[in-house]
Formats: structure tokens, sequence, C-alpha cells
């Protein structure tokens, strides 16, 4: 075997975990050095990510070991690199660049500039590191990296103490998602024998193949790491860390929204044929993903705080890829991981602007008087955009050759992007402008058509690197999407229904209670705060 192409993945985390080691009192004397020295080690890497990407059409998948050892355990240092390692490494290596980037102006003239390059660098190269490890323990323990990286960076302003409080939040958390995922790392190689992947992969195939020889224990095992995966992706109950992080300086927010939270749905996604081999496993995920989507886009709308209103954001978009990966979607889910992250980068790197050109936007007698009439819109129009929307969204899905009947991951996305197209040809009919209402259905064929081909694209790449077993819907799985579609289109009914609807007393209490996050977070901190400061340590 070719050991180039190893060499050349394992350097993409390895180059960003050196911009770690400095110390920090060194780095924040000699920031200039630092902001160059990280950037420019952002920078390799993704070049690093890109030729071995281009490398994976040569070599096909690899699964390398550059050192193993067999006492006490048999554990391995090595890369196991296929069509989701690159798809993952891309995505975080780029948005790394960007991040780092964006740093230097951000954090210009701090003093304490020179340590946050040096943990944003650490940071990454952790991440980086979790996506390239070809087995079990490699993984935790970059898993445990990342956190640990992550709380120096959320606790960078120490004497912000609600701020210190959330990091300390997540420090818990994440503690709690170490000790699940140790447990399932026992209950695995009890199993299996082994912590390797291949090895792992290949027996769980086998059982696939035999279903009613899977034991309670390798259904237990599935639900384990889903738990774990659950702490580090802010699902409910463990999702109150996120809204509140939002003292931390912009790029964090970016890394975190764009970055580390995949990192519980990638620990689903990398495991997909060993966690499909337990539907206990799967409807809960399929049932806590779809509570969380529900609760994040109701809580979302009731933020005046465009970081918080985005955070909540991010928790609904994590709980909808959740229930992709509950309902066996897989491909779907890494799809929406790249379009997630990717748009919420820039979200987060760009709300300073967003408000700045907000507050240059007077709001007029004239504006507000438009805006009353705005609310009393044409139901005729809905009906129309609607049947629109259902009309371009079938034809794309036949035109592509995809059966979103058979696909329940893409049967609810198909839904909400629906409900996206009747709200854009909508506003477009209600103009009553032509030329507005062609561009918008213009934009709805290739807002769709882009979907069902990044789909397709996804799903032939990830031919050999996801599970594509095929999850017959139980009774259950069907309650839970009815329930999410009813959601979602209660949800859309509100935030287009105008002033009447939202007039309604009991709409008003619960955006009482949303605007709130319904108190969870109250709990949690509560619960926080009988840990001791020394729990969670700062360097």
């Amino acid at each position: 075997m070719n050991i180039l192409n190893p060499l050349v993945i394992i350097a993409v985390p390895a180059t960003l975990l050196l911009g770690g080691l400095p110390q920090a009192n060194w780095a924040n004397r000699h920031p200039v050095a630092m902001r160059v020295l990280v950037t420019g080690l952002a920078m390799a890497s993704f070049v690093l990510s890109m030729i071995a990407s281009l490398n994976l059409a040569f070599f096909g998948p690899q699964d390398f070991i550059f050192a193993s050892f067999s006492n006490p355990l048999p554990i391995s240092f090595g890369v196991y690199f296929d069509s989701l390692t690159a798809i993952m490494l891309l995505l975080v290596s780029f948005i790394g660049c960007i991040i780092s980037r964006y740093s230097q102006r951000y954090l210009d003239g701090e003093p304490t500039q020179g340590r946050f390059m040096k943990w944003i660098s650490f940071t990454l190269g952790a991440v980086l590191l979790m996506i390239v490890s070809n087995n079990l323990v490699m993984f935790t323990v970059a898993w445990m990296l990342t956190s640990l990286a992550l709380h120096q960076l959320l606790t960078h302003y120490r004497n912000r103490p609600s701020g210190m409080l959330a990091a300390r939040k997540k420090f818990l958390y994440s503690r709690i998602g170490d000790s699940l995922l140790i447990a399932a790392l026992v209950l695995t190689f009890k199993e299996f024998g082994t912590f390797e992947y291949s090895e792992i992969f290949r027996v769980a195939k086998m059982l696939a193949s035999q279903e009613a020889s899977i034991s309670w224990s390798v259904s237990s095992i599935g639900a384990l790491y889903v738990l774990g995966a659950m702490t580090k992706s802010a699902q409910f109950p463990f999702h109150s860390w996120l809204p509140d992080t939002m003292e931390t300086p912009t790029p964090v927010s970016a890394l975190m929204h764009a970055g580390i939270i995949n990192a519980g749905g990638f620990l689903v996604i990398r495991l997909s044929p060993l966690v499909s081999l337990s539907h206990l496993a799967l409807d809960f995920l399929a049932l806590v993903g779809a509570f969380t989507a529900l609760f994040g886009s109701i809580v979302m709308l009731t933020q005046t705080s465009i970081k918080r209103s985005l955070a909540y954001s991010t928790i609904a978009q994590m709980g909808f890829m959740m229930l992709q990966c509950g309902l066996g979607a897989f491909s779907a889910a890494v799809l929406h991981i790249v379009a997630h992250s990717l748009y919420k980068a820039h979200a987060f790197l760009s709300t300073g602007s967003v408000l700045d050109a907000a507050a240059r936007l007077e709001l007029t007698p004239l504006r507000r008087l438009s805006m009353e009439r705005d609310q009393v819109r044409s139901l005729s129009n809905l009906m129309i955009a609607a049947t629109f929307a259902i009309g371009i969204h079938l034809a794309m899905s036949g035109l592509s050759g995809s059966h979103a009947i058979e696909k329940s991951g893409q049967l609810i996305l198909g839904m909400i992007m629906i409900l996206a197209l009747t709200q854009l040809l909508w506003n477009a009919l209600d103009s009553r402008q032509s030329t507005v209402i062609l561009s918008s259905l213009t934009a709805a064929v290739m807002v769709s058509a882009s979907y069902f081909a990044a789909f397709s694209l996804f799903d032939y790449l990830l031919t050999t690197s996801v599970s594509h077993t095929h999850v017959s819907l139980s009774l259950w799985d069907k309650l839970i999407v009815a329930v999410v579609a009813i959601g979602f289109l209660g949800t859309f009914a509100v935030q287009v229904g105008g002033g009447r609807l939202r007039g309604s007393p009991i709409l008003k209490i619960l955006y009482v209670h949303a605007s709130n996050g319904f108190y969870i977070d109250i709990v949690a901190n509560k619960f926080t705060a009988r840990f001791p400061k020394r729990f969670a340590p700062v360097k």
C-alpha cells in the first residue's frame, strides 16, 4: 500500500495541532507571529485536504496503521480515509481557513489574541484528528481533546460570569458524553473484540444480514453511542449551553455552530453500520431529533438577539439532522451537515454587517403602514404558491429519479423544501409584479433542482461509506414523522398567518414561554451551579 497518501492525511490535523503547542504567555507576547503561524497552518491543512481527497480517486479508500500496540489492549494509530472522511475533512479545513483569517481582524489589538489563536488552531486540529481516526480509541481521544480545547475558547473572556457559567455547563455535558462514549467502547470491545472500524463494520454487515442473531448488547452499544452523540450536538435536554455561549468571540461561535456541533452527527454517521443494527437506538434518535427540531424552531422565532436566534436555529437543524439519521437517511444527513455548516459559518461571521445594515433602515410611518398592510395576505395566492411549490418539487424528484416516499428522511426534508418554496412564491405573487414572479419561479426551480442534484451526488459518493440498509418504518416511526410534519406546518402557519393569528391569546402566552426557552436553561444552570468551579479548569 502506498504510504504517501496516509502521510498526507495525517498531516492535515497534525499541522493545526502544532499551532497549539506554544505556551499561552509566549503566544500573547507574539500575536503577529501567532496570526501568521495559525493562518498559514490552516491554509496548509486545507491544501493537504484537497490533495488527499484527489488521491482518493486514485488509491481508493484506505485503512492505514502507522503503529499498533497489543498491551494492555490492542490499540493502533492510523487513518481511515473514505468519501465520508474526505467530505468532512474538506468542510472543516475550509471553515478553519475562513475562521483563522477572520480572527486576525476580529481580535486585532487584544492582549490575549495570541492565546486565542493557539486554541483555535488546536481545536481545529483535534476535530480533524477525530475525522481521520481509524479506530474508536483514537476517535474518543480526539473527541475529548476537542472538548477540552473548546473549553479554553469559551472561557476566553474570564471576567464575564454568564459566559463562564455557560462554559462550565458545556464542560459538564461533555463529561457526561465522554462517560457514555467510554461505556460504549467497553461494550464494543467485549462484543467485537476490536476497536478498529474496518473489523467492526465487517462484523456489523454480517450481523445485518442475520437480523435474528442481533443481541441485546449490540442494541445497547448503538443506544450508548446515540446518547453520547446527543450531548455533543446540543440535543434536548443537553442544548441549553449553546445559546448561553454567545458572549464568546464570534469566531468561536462560528467554529462551534459550523464545525464542532457536527461531531455528534459525524459519530452516528461514521458508525452507521453499527448503529443501524439497533432499532432501539434509531427510534430514540428519531424521537429526540424530532422534538429538538420542533423545540428549536419555535424558540428561534421568539428571540430578539440575532446570535441567540442563530443558536436555536442550529439546535433545530441538528435535531433535524439527527431525525434523518434515526430514519436511516444517512446520506441526506451528511448533505444537511455540509449545507448547514457553510450557511451558519457565513451567518455568524456576518452578523455585525447585518446588524449595521438593519440599524440604517429607518422605520418611517409610511413603512409601518406598509408592514401593517402586508399582514393581510392573499389566501388565494397562498394556495397557488403551494400548488406550484409541490409541482416543482415533484417534477424535480421525478427528473432526478429520486423516490422520496421510499426515503423517509428525504420525505421530511422535501416537506420543508416545499414550505420554503411556498413562502418564496407567495411573496412574489403578492407583489403583483411579473418580473418578480418570473424570477421567483426560476429561483424555486433552481433551488429544488440543486437540492436533488446534491442529494444524488452525496448518495453516490457515500455508497460504501455509510449504511444504506433500508429502514422499514414502524408504526412508531410513522407517528414521529406525522408529528414532525404537523409541527412544522403549524409553525409555518404561525409565521405566515398574519397579525390575526399571531394575536391569539394562546399564542401570546406561548410566545412568552418560548422566548424564555421554556425555562430549561434555568434548571440546567441550577444543576451546573452545584459543581465547583475547579471542575472546569481554565488555562
